[in-house]
């Protein structure tokens, strides 16, 4: 029986518009006369293409083209014009009102309505949308994403402090800012706005930047923001702000007057003084209000199995892709399930059998692929050295330094490194650490290496191009051979 649109009716409900949620109702439906709708309160495109890795990169790639150009001979660049940095990204970001028209027709293109508004359960395969329910034959997808942690410290809210979605989406830039995080972040975000003119306080509560990567990776990226004048206090967390003038006068505007910050560390405590306040303490799942009591769930993240329905929640009809199940907080990781969810979700309308491996995830399962966008760039896939080991794994790492004839030609003060761990029990790849310029365009070799299975002797016949930065992988291995023959 066909679905019946005009009753509300579709065979695919998704709750969230940006990527995951786009990918999940496109799958869902593809070659097929099945229904689907987005149902979003704000803009098609989604945290991403807005406020998030987007508007980030955007922002991170002038500094990065112009400390490649200081590096070469012959080259005389000035500095960056932030009107024109910021001009560049508000393109990417379709204006300052973040136009999503284009995103509306490829979804008509694909035949996916769209619903303006918070969607949320209301009972089995039903959705509430500003007092209209919706029903789905098939699967509602949540793909609602996540928000931003705000810690619980006096006069912080008060204070009206930048978010992310200030920080990408900044239409002035601060003279001083305190930037509370140390994670991707607050790595990225201390980066531009550093190379922007800003002077960067980070508030780390920590002992190391970028703490679930490998170690020498924040040790690198926290000496080069400290080269370029970022000072970062580890073990320091606000206790206490303060602001004068505090005034919501819109996204990525300053909020007011000079902001008190009261710095606590293991010292004492000693206060802060900044033009703005960046809060980079992590992010929390979007599903307070999705209504999944309505359903015997409780709100936080949502359990998932592999092929991405929620677990506790009879019937196979409600699935979860992106931030939301915490399985790999990354848009292309959200991409990649909500592929696979789609996938299934028709294969079930269908009374196919889910065979093969397209129907079930994987590779968020210790093969996820990262780049943080730092100066340094850090790309790692699959496993740190500690995490193997913890997980039982027989382990051994071979290191280097990423200085060979191309690094070297790319730039006079390349400076890199490489880190590989090795599964010794089936001489494969459990994962990989690259750190240096650009190496996030040299993470897919490793991304294939380690999802592929591949031997590491095979790889001795994978030949690096010449002069090309991927010779480190040569390298890499050399190292290798040379320690068996100790």
């Amino acid at each position: 029986m066909p679905s019946d649109k005009s009753a509300g009716e579709y065979d695919v409900i998704v709750l969230g518009g940006g990527p995951a949620g786009e990918n999940a109702a496109a799958y869902a439906v593809a070659g097929s006369a099945r229904t689907a709708v987005l149902v979003e309160p704000e803009r098609l495109g989604g945290e991403c293409s807005y406020w998030a890795c987007i508007p980030s990169k955007a922002l991170l790639r002038p500094g990065e083209v112009l400390a490649g150009a200081r590096a070469m001979p012959g080259i005389d660049p000035g500095g960056l014009g932030v009107a024109a940095v910021l001009a560049r990204r508000d393109a990417f970001i379709h204006g300052r009102d973040h136009d999503d028209s284009g995103q509306v027709q490829w979804a008509a293109d694909n035949g996916i309505d769209v619903v303006r508004g918070a969607g949320r359960l209301i009972g089995p395969r039903q959705v509430g949308v500003d007092g209209r329910t919706l029903t789905a034959r098939h699967a509602v997808v949540l793909a609602t994403g996540s928000r931003p942690n705000i810690p619980e410290v006096p006069g912080l809210g008060a204070a009206l402090p930048w978010t992310s979605r200030d920080a990408t989406n900044m239409a002035e830039v601060p003279g001083r800012v305190v930037l509370v995080g140390g994670g991707v972040v607050a790595c990225e975000a201390a980066t531009w706005l550093s190379s922007l003119g800003a002077q960067v306080t980070m508030l780390v509560r920590g002992n190391a930047l970028l703490a679930a990567a490998e170690p020498f990776a924040g040790k690198r990226v926290a000496d080069a923001l400290t080269e370029r004048g970022v000072v970062i206090r580890f073990g320091a967390e606000p206790a206490r702000v303060a602001r004068r003038g505090a005034a919501d006068t819109g996204e990525g505007r300053i909020h007011g007057g000079p902001v008190t910050v009261t710095v606590h560390t293991a010292d004492g405590a000693t206060e802060l003084e900044a033009d703005e306040l960046v809060i980079a303490a992590g992010r929390a799942p979007d599903t307070e209000e999705l209504g999944l009591e309505s359903v015997g769930l409780p709100s936080g993240h949502l359990d998932v199995d592999d092929h991405l329905a929620v677990r506790g929640v009879d019937g196979n009809w409600l699935y979860a892709v992106g931030d939301i199940n915490h399985r790999a907080a990354l848009t292309h990781m959200g991409k990649y399930q909500a592929r696979v969810c789609g996938d299934v979700i028709a294969a079930r309308a269908d009374d196919r059998p889910l065979a093969g491996p397209r129907f079930t995830a994987t590779a968020d399962h210790r093969q996820t692929p990262q780049v943080v966008y730092s100066t340094p760039e850090v790309a790692s896939v699959g496993l740190t050295e500690a995490a193997a080991r913890r997980a039982g794994y027989p382990v051994e790492v071979v290191e280097t330094d990423i200085a060979v004839a191309g690094s070297s030609l790319i730039r006079d003060d390349y400076s890199g490194h490489a880190k590989l761990v090795i599964d010794t029990g089936t001489d494969t790849l459990l994962g990989a650490t690259f750190v240096g310029p650009d190496v996030g365009e040299q993470l897919h070799a490793a991304t294939i290496a380690v999802v592929g299975q591949v031997p590491l002797e095979r790889l001795w016949h994978a030949v690096p191009a010449f002069p090309a930065v991927s010779e480190f992988w040569l390298r890499l291995l050399e190292a290798r051979r040379a320690g068996y023959h100790r």
